[in-house]
């Protein structure tokens, strides 16, 4: 598939480099055009001099900006993602009030909301840039859960995740988007709070989607 991810953060690297290892084509942008080029390098991919240039032929977008900058990227992007799957994996998490984050509202329906012609999805948020480029934790395959209103938006995403390596499970409508962002938020906590080295991921056992033990 074709890939944009808006956003060169450690994240948005991390996504570039799975996706191109699984053969899908990729092309960065970012606020600052040098930051997209030096990991479009990094990764094999190609940078994009604008997100509108990246939107273009893209079939999934990934937004991977900071929780501040969502509000603006959306009010630049919303009318180039008409009819396009938007994956939203930014986390609104206040470390000082962490419970000031889990409040009962998502990120993701907040962008569908503003952006209402796109295919909003939410994925990926709850695990950290390492386990984007490797999403096996000693031998165990991590879950990627995927919130979605459009059916097909989902099936393309859980398709996409199970590309990179993820064992995709379908976690229904996009108002679970606020159980994933507290997913999040609860693995975040746990680095700070026991100073882990932020390579945690979820695993659901028992019987999985394939009617097999995970």
């Amino acid at each position: 598939m074709n890939i944009a991810i808006i956003g060169a953060g450690n994240v948005g690297g991390a996504l570039a480099t799975s996706s191109m290892r699984a053969g899908h084509k990729v092309t960065i942008a970012a606020k600052d055009p040098a930051h997209a080029e030096a990991k479009a390098k990094d990764a094999g991919a190609r940078a994009a001099r604008s997100n509108a240039e990246a939107i273009r032929d893209a079939e999934i977008v990934i937004l991977a900006v900071p929780a501040g900058a969502v509000d603006a990227v959306m009010a630049e992007i919303a009318d180039p993602l008409a009819g396009k799957v938007l994956i939203d994996v930014t986390n609104r998490m206040k470390r000082e009030a962490i419970a000031e984050s889990v409040d009962g509202t998502s990120a993701a329906e907040r962008i569908q909301k503003n952006a209402p012609r796109a295919k909003v999805a939410k994925a990926f948020n709850y695990a950290f840039a390492s386990r984007h480029a490797d999403p096996r934790v000693d031998g165990t395959i991590a879950d990627a859960f995927v919130a979605a209103d459009d059916s097909d938006a989902k099936k393309k995403v859980l398709a996409y995740a199970e590309s990179l390596g993820f064992r995709p499970i379908d976690v229904g409508p996009l108002v679970m988007a606020r159980a994933l962002e507290a997913m999040a938020i609860l693995n975040i906590a746990l680095q700070i709070q026991h100073g882990w080295p932020w390579q945690s991921a979820f695993k659901l056992v028992g019987p999985g989607p394939d009617g097999k033990r995970a």
